[in-house]
Formats: structure tokens, sequence, C-alpha cells
């Protein structure tokens, strides 16, 4: 997972934040991000729409109820809720971040191995890719903090 946020509405401007930060972390080019989503509104507005277009990004948008479209994100976001989320209650949304800060960040990432990844970790995974392609561009791996605001 490159970026992720957390806000009371679902909205573009929750979709916008996160891939400001994605783009941010990575120095992505012109031409270097293909941004998936589902046919929600968030992901439609002409906010998004506007800023791909000035990141040199390009929309992806699968066919409607097609489920392979979003099969990866969905199988992350089931991780997240069996491993992080279920049998807690979480009393502020900052504790929730710190949660998530802590699994996404600092587990997910870093250290669960992944078979599809050649049992690396996602960074890991990365790490070496940008070795292997671009030795001399190094790229920030680091994870962020997490906001601590309720």
């Amino acid at each position: 997972m490159v970026a992720w946020e957390t806000s009371t509405r679902a909205d573009a401007d929750l979709v916008l934040t996160t891939l400001e930060y994605a783009l941010a972390s990575r120095g992505v080019g012109p031409g270097q991000l293909i941004h998936h989503a589902d046919h929600g509104c968030q992901y439609t507005s002409v906010k998004l729409t506007t800023r791909l277009v000035r990141a040199g990004g390009q929309a992806s948008m699968g066919s409607v109820g097609d489920p392979y479209d979003n099969a990866l994100a969905e199988n992350l976001w089931m991780l997240i809720q069996t491993e992080c989320i279920r049998g807690r209650t979480f009393t502020t949304r900052a504790e929730a971040n710190l949660a998530l800060f802590e699994y996404i960040d600092g587990f997910y990432n870093s250290r669960r191995i992944q078979k599809r990844l050649g049992y690396l970790s996602p960074v890991e995974f990365e790490e070496k890719h940008y070795a292997e392609r671009v030795p001399a561009k190094r790229t920030n791996l680091k994870p962020r903090q997490p906001a601590l605001t309720s």
C-alpha cells in the first residue's frame, strides 16, 4: 500500500489527500501513474480527474460489476479487517489511525512476506525493483507518521 488516509467522509477530498501523499512519496513522473478505481463518485469527480491529468496520470476503471478489477484491493481490505480491525473497538479516530499505521506501515508493508512478491515484503520487493531498474535513483520508502487527530 503506497498511501492511505482516513476521514469521516468517503469523498473526493479523501481520495485527493491520499493521492497527494502517494505522488509525493514516490516522485511519480508523467506517464508513470495508472490510478485504478471503481465507479464511485469520489473516483469519477472532476477534482480527481483534473489532478490526475495535472500529474500526468491515467484513470483506469473497469466494467461495472467486474469482480476482478478490484480483487487485489478487496483482498488487502479483507486482510486489514481480519488482522487489524476485527474484534477491536476504537474510541477515537486517532486511536484507529494509530492501529492502521502500526498494521499497514509497521507490519504489512515492511514485514509481511507475500508469495506473489517472491516471499518478500512489499517494501523489500519495491526496493529490489528500483535497485534493478534505476540504480541511480533512490526512492523514499519510509513509512509516514500517523495522524494523531481525533
